[in-house]
Formats: C-alpha cells, sequence, structure tokens
C-alpha cells in the first residue's frame, strides 16, 4: 500500500450547518482535485446534518464543543488533532477560528490561512477594538489571509494592520448549472403550497437564517407598507421567507400583526432552495451586514432581480440599476418604494433578472472560485524545501500522514 502523499488540509469553523460560509466550504471540498488534496473539518462547536453535503466519503468532521468544554479544552483538544492528523495547512475562519491557530503552529502544522468571510454580529461595522486586537496578535502565525469582500480587505489593512501583499480576495462562487432559470414556465410554482400563488401573482423572496443581522423584519414592514396601498399590483404580492432560526416564531408574529399572514410563506429551512429561487420573481437581501453572500448569488445566477442593502459585498454584486437596486440598512421607506417598481413594471424585472444572470456566468462563477483557492494551497503545498517561520520542529515536506475520523 502507498503511502498517502496528498497534503491534507484542515479547516476549522465555528459550526458546520447551514449559513453561507459553511456552504462555501462544502463547494470547496466537494469540488477541489480529489487527487491533489485531503480534506478534514474541525467545528469550534458542533455539526449537525448540513455535513452530509459533503460529497467525499474521506472527509472527516470532528465537533470539538467549545461551550461546554471551555476555550483552553478546546485549544488542547485542537494541539491534539492536529498531531494526530498532521495537516499541511490549517484554514481557519473568522473569529472563532483565531483559537486553531496557535495550537496548529505547536503541533508543528507548517502553513496557516485565514479567511474573513463576515462580520460578527456584535461588531457589524467592524469597529470594536478587542477582535481587532485578537486578529493583530494572531497575525504572526498566519501566512496568508483570504477575504471574500473588499470591505473586509480594507478591514484587515486600515483597521487590524496586515500588509496587502498577505492578503488575498476571492469572491465566493455560484453553480451556475444548478442555480439557473426555470427552462419551463410551468416548473416555476411546483415547490409552493397549493393555493399560495394565483394567476398573475408576483413572488418577492428572501433566503437566509431567521436572525437579527438578516433583518428580515424590515422586508416584512415594507411588503405590509406596499399592500396597504391597495392598488392592482400590490394585490398580487405575495412573500417567501425562506430559512431557521432563533427569529422565525417572532417574525411570523410580525406578519401576523402587520396583517400579511395569509399572503407570506414560511416554509423553514429547505433543501430545495434552487426550485424555491426559480418560483420567485424578485429577490431582496435586507441584511444589517454581509460579505459576500451565496443566496445572493444563487438569485442572480437563477436570474431574478435584486433588492440588497448597500452594505458589505452586497456592493460588489449588484450592479445599481443594471440588476437591481441598493438601498440602505433598515430604509422600510425606501425598499416599500423600490418594491412598488418592481411590482408594476414586469419588464423591468425581466431586463435586471437577465442583467444579473449574465454577470453570476461572467464573472462568479464556481469554477474561478475554485481555481483561486486551489492557487492558495498549492502555492503553500508546493515550498517542499523552503522552511516557514516555526514554532515547533516542522516536517521537511509536503506530504501529510492519514486522518483519523474517529
Amino acid at each position: 500500500m502507498k503511502p498517502e502523499t496528498r497534503p491534507l488540509i484542515l479547516h476549522v469553523i465555528h459550526h458546520l450547518a447551514t449559513g453561507g460560509l459553511e456552504n462555501g466550504l462544502v463547494n470547496l471540498i466537494n469540488h477541489l482535485p480529489e487527487n491533489r488534496f485531503r480534506h478534514a473539518i474541525a467545528c469550534v462547536e458542533d455539526f449537525s446534518d448540513f455535513r452530509f453535503r459533503l460529497t467525499r466519503s474521506d472527509t472527516p468532521v470532528f465537533a470539538l464543543n467549545r461551550s461546554r468544554v471551555g476555550v483552553w479544552r478546546l485549544r488542547h483538544g485542537l494541539f491534539r488533532l492536529c498531531r494526530q492528523l498532521q495537516p499541511t495547512i490549517v484554514h481557519s475562519r473568522n473569529q472563532s477560528g483565531l483559537d486553531a491557530l496557535l495550537p496548529a503552529r505547536l503541533a508543528g502544522v507548517p502553513h496557516c490561512i485565514h479567511g474573513e468571510h463576515g462580520w460578527d454580529v456584535d461588531d457589524l461595522a467592524g469597529r470594536r477594538i478587542k477582535p481587532a486586537l485578537l486578529r493583530r496578535l494572531h497575525a504572526p502565525l498566519i501566512d496568508r489571509y483570504i477575504t471574500v469582500s473588499a470591505e473586509l480587505r480594507n478591514y484587515l489593512v486600515d483597521r487590524v494592520g496586515i500588509s496587502s501583499r498577505r492578503i488575498t480576495q476571492i469572491i465566493n462562487g455560484v453553480d451556475t448549472v444548478r442555480y439557473a432559470p426555470a427552462t419551463q414556465a410551468g416548473e416555476r410554482w411546483q415547490s409552493l403550497p397549493a393555493g399560495f400563488a394565483v394567476p398573475g401573482s408576483v413572488l418577492i423572496g428572501t433566503v437566509g437564517r431567521l436572525q437579527a443581522v438578516k433583518d428580515q423584519a424590515t422586508l416584512l414592514r415594507a411588503f405590509a407598507r406596499v399592500v396597504r396601498d391597495g392598488d392592482a399590483a400590490a394585490s398580487r404580492a405575495r412573500l417567501v421567507i425562506v430559512g431557521d432560526g432563533p427569529l422565525r416564531e417572532s417574525l411570523r408574529s410580525l406578519a401576523a400583526e402587520l396583517g400579511v399572514s395569509s399572503l407570506t410563506w414560511f416554509p423553514g429551512a429547505v433543501s430545495n432552495v434552487g426550485e424555491v429561487l426559480q418560483a420567485l420573481d424578485l429577490f431582496v437581501l435586507p441584511s444589517l451586514a454581509e460579505g459576500i453572500s451565496n443566496t445572493l448569488l444563487e438569485a442572480m445566477a437563477t436570474g431574478l432581480p435584486l433588492l440588497a442593502t448597500a452594505t458589505g459585498g452586497n456592493v460588489e454584486l449588484v450592479a445599481d440599476g443594471l440588476s437591481g437596486r441598493l438601498f440602505q440598512p433598515r430604509d422600510v421607506a425606501r425598499l416599500g418604494d423600490l418594491l412598488r417598481q418592481y411590482l408594476a413594471d414586469p419588464r423591468l424585472r425581466q431586463q435586471h433578472g437577465s442583467a444579473a444572470r449574465e454577470i453570476a456566468v461572467a464573472r462568479f462563477s464556481l469554477a474561478t472560485m475554485l481555481a483561486d483557492y486551489q492557487s492558495v494551497y498549492e502555492e503553500f503545498c508546493d515550498r517542499r524545501q523552503q522552511a516557514p517561520v516555526t514554532l515547533a520542529s516542522r516536517r521537511p515536506n509536503c506530504g501529510a500522514g492519514p486522518a483519523d475520523g474517529s
């Protein structure tokens, strides 16, 4: 039996569950060349059934349960895991992933990459001192930073003090084959509950975890304001809010309070997001903060016109006036005005939706993202003769020992 020579990449994330970052990681592992890399995932907390979206059976997933065991046992667990797996690269993500860096270096991991994918809930503008200081303190342990948006790149440079030469921006990619416009008109409403949409209905929708940062409440309030106007276009409007999370019941209560429960569908978390997107006529992302939104990319690839807040990576994805419109977070009145414009103008919906699809195919394909990540990984795996800055002894080459998923 030949010794394993493929380098192992250990990905460290907070929680492997439904989410944009997690979806991007699954896409990355499932589509990078199997004959070139092996992968493992260490969850700072835990994982859900979302892990079954991994199609590679040789990818172990580990739960470290920081909330239960505490941060020092977490770090010890990460140290032992790195000694056991001997990864060539530890690729941590966001603030909770920083805890993996020192254990990885002490365990002899040759290279550490750190990704920034979006703001923490309690630091939506990146202004708090402690998170910036934590990132600065960990900087000597990191070989390369990857950010999904220019805003996050600028944050690392201007706020944390990281040299721009150490940062690579890789925008999330979308599978433009899986996410595409419906090929037949009759297919569009098959995923909807019976009687929800009627002939002539215009479906407005959003997809995302039901939590404060996603701010679906602003969309509900704007939708209710439009419906109260009572014109012909508004009477055909329906709202779809896909996702689950801590605010699900409060959002349902808000819909009832606003008098739009019968016009709003809350399907929860769904496995057929692509089919639901195909049923929509307009996609809205009302988030207070974003890195690069996977659901926004999926809506673009599906050929939907876009309404999104002018925050984070949204401004890099939405061509204002060409593929959709941008509005300020929490601006219920402005969002209501934009909803009215799209409800009343099917030609505008078609033009902006077609442009969104073209942009997704041309600039944000999954193939482009995969090539960019592979280039970064190859750069470090090919440094066979170059000794990295060490905190402990390093193995002399890029090969990794076999992973034990037990």
